[in-house]
């Protein structure tokens, strides 16, 4: 897939998720793109993948581009960056669930936050 391409489709499937909940996080922009299974979002939510970035679908330029583009979008609709804990599912103790390889503070902490509609 083509750059353009990938650029128009996280727009456009940023604009219908703010549409149907009001707001847009990282996550539900990768699932909505088929980049991120139900299957493999459960499986890294119980804590059966170490982080995030190992099952979604795509090589790190191209989410990276996914992300830089919901920047973008996040800024022409003024929407307020809201950050999320992301803890394990389950009946074991509760753990903050990795989103990259690298946990770099950047990188998790842009994967953690959603985009609310401003009042």
């Amino acid at each position: 897939m083509k750059k353009i391409d990938i650029e128009k489709k996280a727009y456009g499937t940023a604009v219908t998720l703010l549409e149907a909940k009001g707001f847009v996080s990282p996550v539900d922009l990768f699932m909505k793109m088929g980049r991120l299974s139900k299957k493999d979002y459960e499986d890294w939510r119980f804590g059966r993948v170490p982080y995030l970035e190992k099952v979604l679908q795509g090589n790190l330029r191209k989410l990276s581009l996914v992300m830089k583009t919901l920047r973008k979008f996040t800024g022409d609709y003024d929407l307020k960056p809201s950050c999320t804990g992301y803890n394990k599912w389950g009946k074991d103790p509760k753990k903050r669930l990795r989103f990259s390889a690298s946990q770099h503070p950047e990188i998790e902490k842009a994967y953690a936050t959603h985009y609310v509609k401003s009042k």
